[in-house]
């Protein structure tokens, strides 16, 4: 489970491993995360999503960087017809997603502890009905900007494997980070931004549940901002 960095970008995340996780959660890292992990094709060839669940899915969602999971799990026990995939490299995050999963029994969530670059070079075209990045580090120092998730080039990337009509939701804390997502979004041609009215990107929407890591508002600013976009037709 080494990190993998793609040679073509710098590295989105910071450290692999926080605390020492306890017995049970590395068990769980050890026993349950080899059969949830998204194993990619050896050969670069794209992933055969139809067999990823075990089961038929009606569409399939990732979250990119889950953090501690509370998001990506509500969203897998409140849509068990949908098929969820969490990135996620910092490890004690995947041990506690694996808690949820195995005190729920939940089995429409598969993992990539991991960069999720590989993943998406390797999903087919259209094949994503939803994507969240929900307050990834807005590396704050200009000189760190270079390593923010957000950019023209993983819009690309999302822009390739999301269907038409596919949402991606973002949210942040930071308010320059808020800003750097919405410039880039908004100049990005594959996508509209759904907001109509301030309340639109202000308010929460009702299902997207609230977070330990929202509630603590890192930034010490207003609190976060909730930014919806649409995949634009590919006519």
């Amino acid at each position: 489970m080494g990190a993998q960095i793609p040679s073509s970008g710098p590295q989105f995340y910071g450290r692999r491993r926080g605390r020492r996780l306890r017995q049970h959660r590395e068990g769980l890292l050890a026993t349950l995360l080899p059969s949830l992990e998204l194993s990619l094709p050896a050969d670069g060839s794209p992933l055969d999503t139809a067999a990823l669940f075990g089961r038929p899915v009606r569409d399939i969602w990732l979250e990119i960087g889950f953090g501690s999971g509370e998001h990506l799990i509500w969203q897998a026990q409140h849509h068990s017809d949908v098929g969820i995939i969490g990135a996620e490299p910092f490890l004690n995050g995947v041990a506690r997603l694996l808690s949820y999963i195995a005190d729920g029994n939940v089995g429409n969530v598969r993992i990539v502890p991991d960069d999720v670059r590989p993943t998406l070079d390797q999903l087919p075209t259209a094949s994503l009905g939803r994507v969240f990045i929900l307050f990834p580090d807005p590396w704050q120092k200009v000189r760190h900007h270079k390593r923010r998730l957000v950019n023209e080039e993983t819009l690309d990337q999302l822009a390739n494997v999301m269907a038409e009509g596919a949402e991606l939701r973002m949210a942040t804390d930071d308010a320059d980070y808020a800003a750097w997502m919405l410039r880039i979004g908004l100049a990005h041609s594959a996508f509209d931004w759904l907001a109509r009215r301030p309340d639109d990107w202000r308010s929460r929407p009702d299902d997207w549940p609230s977070t330990r890591y929202e509630q603590k508002n890192r930034s010490g600013g207003q609190g976060p901002v909730f930014l919806r976009f649409c995949r634009r037709s590919r006519n």
